[in-house]
């Protein structure tokens, strides 16, 4: 359905249901209202954006026990319908979440506004002066699963960085993302800019997501973040430009210059510090040489921190705890206390088995050999590459942007942690003084 339609009754002939025709309305006044939004923060003063960012900040900190309130009925329900555990530790807040949510708010006020840079100006020799300016990407629709920090994450990058937020969170988020946003709104009025600026799809109904995939006179980009699923069927359905987060099947490798200690304390930390979160190792690739050496003393620590460990036979033949690995296990992200391992030879077959089953998300390498570690780092093909460091860093408060819209695994237009700086495009200035071509 185009969103012309979506704007009035549907024709006869038109592919909404009759029983939909309330639901395309109110799709559509969301769209206009996020357009007329966009114009204003574009304009709004950086001053105005971070005391919209704090006075939400003191909200979520005064709505704490409303938001934890609100998250746990949205907990109970999604244990009862069976959710997994990976699942429901990604829906669960408590008093530390919460008061990061606060903090991660904070900290993005604090950045320098991404909006007015002049990121390059010259003249040429007919007196035109040209610069390079950043401006807002307009208005961002934002797709998301059971994580309810993301709506606070989202709301306040797309703030930052002058762009009106369409928020879509999993159902089973549906309440605890509704306390939050009610806060960032606070925080909005509060600051004297439009409420609009950050709004979510009023129901957990999954066409409302079809909806907003084709709402392209309203939506100028859509960001997905969650599981194979969900991303295939935005980019199967989507009419506007997507910026994919999509799975995150990391690997970290242990080369054979590696120390053993803290290649056992990277691995553990990677996979099990938290297992449902999209930077954890899934696979754990191992250097022929220091298989006898390394292997055993990791297995045994991931196994003795409640890892179960699948292999092939020569890492099963270090551990009998270890069970067979098929070819589907280094293609899966677990989400949980899971991992794959693999034996190989040498830094190019690593490089090789990453560029070929990985995600294109994190992947990390232990080594104390230098040039081998810059061989990884420039010939692995994802978005975030790392030396002798956990893959859990794979995190935009971690690299010091406040907080992140996702981990963008393609290559157009932002790649890594998406933060305020990447939420904006460019447009060009140009400067005469009478000049015209001949």
């Amino acid at each position: 359905m185009t969103v012309a339609q979506s704007t009035a009754a549907p024709d006869a002939g038109s592919n909404v249901r009759p029983t939909d025709t309330n639901l395309c309305r109110q799709m559509a006044d969301l769209g206009r209202a996020a357009r007329s939004a966009a114009h204003e923060l574009a304009l709004a003063a950086p001053e105005a954006k971070s005391r919209a960012l704090k006075a939400a900040a003191q909200a979520i900190r005064q709505s704490r026990d409303k938001i934890l309130e609100a998250n746990g009925r949205d907990v109970e329900a999604a244990r009862a319908k069976g959710l997994s555990a990976a699942l429901l530790d990604r829906l669960e807040l408590d008093a530390g979440r919460s008061e990061a949510m606060a903090a991660g708010l904070e900290a993005i006020a604090e950045f320098p506004d991404p909006v007015g840079r002049v990121m390059a100006e010259w003249d040429r020799p007919n007196g035109l002066k040209i610069a390079r300016v950043s401006v807002p990407l307009g208005v961002i629709g934002i797709i998301y699963e059971s994580r309810p920090n993301v709506t606070a994450d989202a709301g306040g990058l797309c703030l930052k960085a002058g762009n009106a937020a369409i928020l879509r969170g999993g159902s089973e988020s549906f309440h605890s993302s509704g306390a939050i946003l009610d806060c960032l709104r606070q925080g909005l009025a509060e600051a004297g800019l439009p409420e609009a600026a950050i709004q979510r799809v009023p129901t957990t109904d999954r066409t409302a997501v079809g909806l907003l995939l084709t709402m392209n006179d309203y939506v100028d980009v859509i960001v997905p973040r969650g599981g194979r699923g969900l991303i295939e069927r935005v980019f199967a359905e989507s009419r506007i430009p997507v910026l994919a987060h999509l799975e995150g099947i990391c690997h970290t490798y242990i080369d054979r210059s590696a120390d053993l200690e803290m290649a056992r304390e990277i691995v553990v930390n990677a996979k099990m510090r938290r297992t449902g979160i999209c930077g954890a190792t899934e696979t754990l690739l191992v250097d022929r040489p220091v298989v006898k050496s390394h292997l055993p003393a990791i297995l045994n620590a991931l196994i003795a921190a409640g890892c179960a460990v699948r292999g092939g036979a020569d890492t099963r033949a270090l551990d009998e705890r270890v069970t067979p690995a098929s070819e589907e296990d280094w293609v899966t992200e677990y989400l949980a206390p899971v991992i794959s391992v693999k034996v190989l030879d040498g830094v190019d077959e690593a490089i090789g088995h990453i560029n070929r089953y990985g995600s294109h998300h994190t992947e990390a390498i232990v080594a104390e050999d230098a040039a081998a570690a810059e061989r990884f780092l420039a010939r692995v093909d994802s978005g975030i590459v790392m030396h002798n460091a956990s893959t859990q860093f794979a995190d935009g408060g971690e690299f010091g942007m406040g907080a992140e819209i996702g981990i963008s695994t393609g290559k157009l237009h932002a790649r890594g942690p998406v933060g305020a700086e990447q939420l904006t495009s460019i447009k060009y200035v140009v400067r005469g003084q009478g000049q015209v071509r001949p």
